[in-house]
């Protein structure tokens, strides 16, 4: 584990363990909001695989926790998985260091006995939407995932930006991006489009990812379904890229399409409105707080395809003012509400909390 980018121990006020080597929504949030909680304290993440550009301590910094950082009462252990909060546990409660536990949960389920047991041990509590918190059988904060307004942008020539990744500039595009499996929904979106499309010759759509394992044979029936409708030209299948590139996805589309059937928070919604892209999400996870209802988009159930196809074909009847105003709507919520500076600024206050109480 590398030291680069760490800071001072002795400035060090918040720690967040990332426990996990590969990468996953989780650890892509932590990557996301870190350096921007870094603006106003001293935080790093502890752990492997993890973005260079984020700051972080090795092993031999633990050493210092037993002293108390220069304008703090105690440390801030932030964990976000079972495993970090139990190494939190150790550190606190067997080895007695100064820290204070946070915990965020974006689960909606019902805890286990051992993550029940945890989460009791925890100061204080975030949870990623009002259904998470509903779970959680403790107080906790509600604190929205933010997005990064500035990487997540409209684009200014929408042809040039289908062209830009590689569709045809002509063609309007619906997209649904992440892992293809059935727990996604993206059998739900294929049908709705292959129900749409064939009345709307200036449309296509885009579902960008890949199946793993067990989820391969359902990919291939995704596109047998596609095939045999004569739409291989219009619904795209691009496969991976870097994330890096999905803010050019979003920019190249008209529409986004959340079809998950399950989902724990679930931020794509956020990035494309970001992009000036209206959304059509099912109810699940967190997207019936983050998308509103007739103006930056639909919510429909998860699973239902007449639903989803008929809030899609909605959405293409509207004329291009319409659209448009939808559009700048989707854009303007998420700045003024779901930025990640926001984000930030409300973990930040919880910590401010728990040092206030001891101050």
């Amino acid at each position: 584990m590398t030291e680069k980018a760490a800071i001072e121990p002795a400035r060090l006020e918040v720690v967040a363990p990332n426990f996990k080597r590969r990468l996953s929504g989780v650890t892509s949030t932590l990557e996301r909001v870190l350096p921007y909680q870094a603006r106003s304290l001293g935080i790093a993440a502890f752990g492997p695989g993890l973005a260079a550009s984020v700051p972080r301590i090795g092993v031999a910094a633990l050493r210092h926790f037993w002293r108390r950082p220069a304008r703090r009462p105690f440390r801030i252990w932030h964990a976000r998985r079972n495993v970090e909060m139990l190494a939190g546990l150790v550190l606190r409660d067997v080895l007695r260091m100064k820290l204070a536990l946070v915990f965020t949960s974006a689960s909606q389920r019902w805890h286990k006995r051992w993550s029940r047991f945890l989460i009791s041990r925890m100061d204080a509590v975030i949870a990623t939407s009002e259904k998470t918190a509903g779970y959680l059988q403790r107080p906790s904060t509600v604190i929205h995932h933010g997005i990064d307004v500035d990487s997540f942008a409209p684009a200014p020539d929408k042809p040039g930006a289908r062209r830009a990744v590689g569709t045809p500039g002509d063609l309007r595009m619906i997209g649904c991006f992440g892992r293809i499996r059935a727990q996604k929904g993206t059998d739900v979106f294929v049908d709705a489009l292959i129900r749409v499309l064939p009345d709307h010759p200036g449309w296509g759509g885009v579902v960008l990812g890949r199946a793993t394992g067990a989820h391969t044979a359902f990919f291939a029936e995704q596109r047998a379904k596609v095939e045999k409708a004569g739409l291989a030209e219009r619904i795209l299948f691009p496969g991976e890229v870097a994330t890096s590139d999905i803010a050019r996805w979003y920019r190249a589309l008209d529409l986004y399409v959340a079809p998950q059937r399950w989902e724990g928070f679930g931020v794509t919604p956020l990035e494309a409105m970001a992009c000036a892209v209206p959304v059509i999400a099912t109810r699940v996870g967190a997207f019936d707080e983050l998308v509103v209802e007739g103006r930056t988009g639909a919510i429909v159930p998860p699973g239902d395809v007449d639903a989803m196809a008929a809030a899609v074909e909605a959405f293409l009847q509207l004329d291009d003012a319409a659209a448009a105003a939808v559009a700048a709507a989707s854009r303007r919520h998420v700045v003024e509400t779901h930025t990640i500076e926001v984000e930030a600024q409300q973990i930040n206050a919880v910590y401010e909390t728990l040092w206030a109480a001891v101050g």
